[in-house]
């Protein structure tokens, strides 16, 4: 079976949202794409970031360009369970009857944003659990289906307590947001004024600015990954994950499984049913912890890069990486005096760091390697200290 039309004109319009989140956020491309791959699974994210790093807008704007039933809520220590379930029906209850009224509420949305997701108590996790892994909400004495699609949740960081991490195993796709580099401090503030202006003004047009998808056609796509062929790059996922966990990466059984999902949908947007090594990239963003980010993307960039495809992203550009390594750099080489052997040690330290991540995350990017490689040099070169003053 091939796709029709109706699916590449789906695919069509989710490439367009791609586009129209990338232009209206700064540095946001990664986290865009990876929003569309969660809702053609029906998986779920969590962005992991600072406040202020547009997470909430990001995701909201998401969901008003499909044309879904959605609920986004701010969770809190003192969140109630019924400010995202339903308040009880007090006219059931008072015939014996416990039930919540869920009209508008968590169990009746399809696209669902929680921020801080990770601040609900016990008894809200608990029901989410059920809601987010099997789509079902138990209501009193029935269990109902939900018809969510994804959740999104958003955290300034993840959780240590064991049980809150289990929950968090439920987000098959982790991002971390990042604040945007200095170097594109003009394009922020830029965008960010019409946003504000838009807000101003009252100026809903924005966000129509280009027509939404219709969920019925969404779901038509995700329909299709069960034909994708995962054989031809069965091996390679195979090789990617062993590749890791000898590393020390932590991945559960259930995100392992859940990957090759993601990776039909890579193939999907590419309009093919037969996948290949390329179609790999949204696997670098399935680790558990942050810290693991940069072994999948290393491990998952080569097999991504020698089939032709970009590697995927740590988060900035090469063109922010070089402006960072100068950064560093010119605290020491810009310096009024001779710089300490300290000060000389933490930059080459800092712009080794951006050396390592301009090499994993964007590998063919040669020539911004070797002007970093460069900066270290000549900042290491300052060590000569024959005065042995503790300055170069």
């Amino acid at each position: 079976m091939a796709l029709d039309q109706g699916h590449i004109a789906t695919i069509q319009q989710l490439g367009t949202i791609v586009r129209e989140l990338d232009g209206r956020y700064v540095g946001r491309r990664d986290a865009a794409r990876l929003l569309v791959v969660a809702a053609v699974c029906r998986e779920h994210m969590l962005l992991l970031g600072p406040p202020g790093t547009a997470k909430t807008d990001l995701v909201a704007h998401f969901a008003g360009l499909i044309q879904a039933r959605s609920f986004t809520y701010l969770l809190t220590r003192f969140t109630e369970p019924s400010e995202l379930f339903g308040p009880l029906d007090f006219e059931r209850f008072q015939k014996g009857v416990y039930r919540v009224k869920t009209d508008d509420m968590l169990p009746d949305a399809e696209i669902a944003f929680l921020d801080e997701v990770f601040q609900g108590s016990s008894a809200i996790l608990n029901t989410l659990l059920s809601v987010v892994n099997e789509r079902y909400f138990f209501n009193g004495a029935s269990r109902e289906r939900v018809p969510l699609v994804s959740l999104f949740g958003a955290s300034s960081e993840l959780p240590e307590d064991p049980a809150l991490r289990a929950f968090g195993d439920r987000f098959l796709l982790r991002m971390e947001v990042e604040q945007v580099a200095r170097t594109m401090m003009p394009e922020l503030l830029k965008r960010g004024w019409q946003q504000e202006r838009e807000r101003v003004a009252g100026d809903g047009a924005a966000a129509l600015a280009i027509p939404p998808i219709r969920l019925r056609d969404l779901l038509a796509l995700s329909g299709k990954l069960a034909e994708v062929d995962l054989g031809p790059v069965r091996d390679a996922y195979a090789e990617v994950i062993t590749d890791v966990l000898a590393q020390g990466v932590t991945l559960s059984d259930r995100r392992i499984v859940r990957g090759q999902k993601l990776v039909a949908a890579a193939a999907l947007l590419r309009r093919s049913l037969v996948a290949r090594p390329v179609d790999l990239w949204p696997v670098a963003h399935i680790w558990t912890e942050p810290g693991d980010a940069g072994a999948l993307r290393e491990a998952v960039g080569d097999r991504v890069v020698a089939d032709g495809g970009q590697s995927p992203s740590g988060g900035r550009t090469a063109a922010e990486l070089e402006a960072l390594a100068r950064h560093h750099a010119m605290a020491v080489l810009g310096k009024a005096g001779a710089p300490t052997q300290a000060g000389v040690i933490v930059a080459m330290r800092g712009i080794n760091e951006v050396h390592r991540q301009l090499r994993a995350d964007h590998r063919g990017e040669l020539a911004a390697q070797q002007r970093v490689h460069a900066l270290l040099a000549e900042v290491a070169a300052l060590l000569d200290d024959p005065q042995g003053d503790g300055h170069v």
